[in-house]
């Protein structure tokens, strides 16, 4: 069992604060709390859910680099294409992700914490190029189509949504009649729930309900990881 004890109080309190002042004078002055409070606990956090995650997938990557490329997300936001020059996210979150290399081009498990709540996800938010083209594939492949229809009903059954709609039609090349166009206009593909509350984040009782959350969504993992293996896509 995971020693994990919850986020403290004053993860979400700094956030907010943050939030209400986005600069980068008052960021470097509470460094101090942005570290104890945030980065340390995320960090516990990674580790004690990655144990868990590998229950549901051995080959979960568990990585406790603070630097970005580990499953820590950055505090600083990058500002060069926002209008939004904000230099700091409001949340913290963190990422489980199966295959190696960079954590954004394989599926995973993900956990964001936000001044008001915590939500978490699974799939992937983003197909790059060989990714999407890896997808395409699969949709119209028999089985594994037809592996994806049965796969979303049973994350609809248990109170999901899939999300990743994006073309209004079927891209160009592919038919307009096929029995699967749908899943052919997504660019990405995920399910999650965003209405964690704080009476569970402070508590221990936050790693079992996340766990019951990844449990539930983990097919959309597990088909994501079956495309990359038959048709690449990283």
């Amino acid at each position: 069992m995971s020693d994990f004890p919850g986020f403290p109080a004053e993860t979400q309190q700094f956030l907010r604060e943050l939030r209400e002042n986005n600069t980068r004078e008052f960021f470097a002055a509470n460094k101090g709390r942005y570290e104890e409070f945030v980065k340390a606990p995320a960090l516990h956090w990674v580790t004690a859910m990655g144990e868990r995650l590998k229950t549901l997938d051995s080959e979960i990557v568990v990585d406790t680099r603070a630097n970005g490329s580990g499953a820590l997300m950055r505090a600083a936001r990058d500002t060069r294409f926002s209008k939004d020059k904000s230099p700091y996210k409001v949340n913290v979150a963190m990422m489980w992700w199966h295959g190696s290399g960079k954590k954004m081009q394989h599926p995973g498990f993900g956990m964001q914490i936000t001044p008001d709540e915590a939500g978490l996800m699974v799939g992937m938010f983003h197909f790059a190029k060989p990714m999407l083209d890896a997808y395409r594939q699969a949709v119209l492949d028999e089985a594994l189509g037809a592996d994806l229809v049965s796969m979303a009903k049973s994350i609809e059954a248990a109170g999901y949504q899939l999300s990743g709609s994006h073309y209004k039609t079927a891209p160009r090349g592919f038919d307009k009649n096929h029995p699967r166009v749908e899943w052919l206009r997504y660019n990405n593909l995920h399910a999650g729930t965003h209405d964690i509350p704080p009476s569970v984040i402070t508590t221990p009782r936050l790693i079992d309900v996340c766990f019951e959350h990844f449990a539930k969504l983990a097919p959309i993992l597990r088909w994501l990881v079956r495309v990359q293996e038959r048709f690449g896509g990283v």
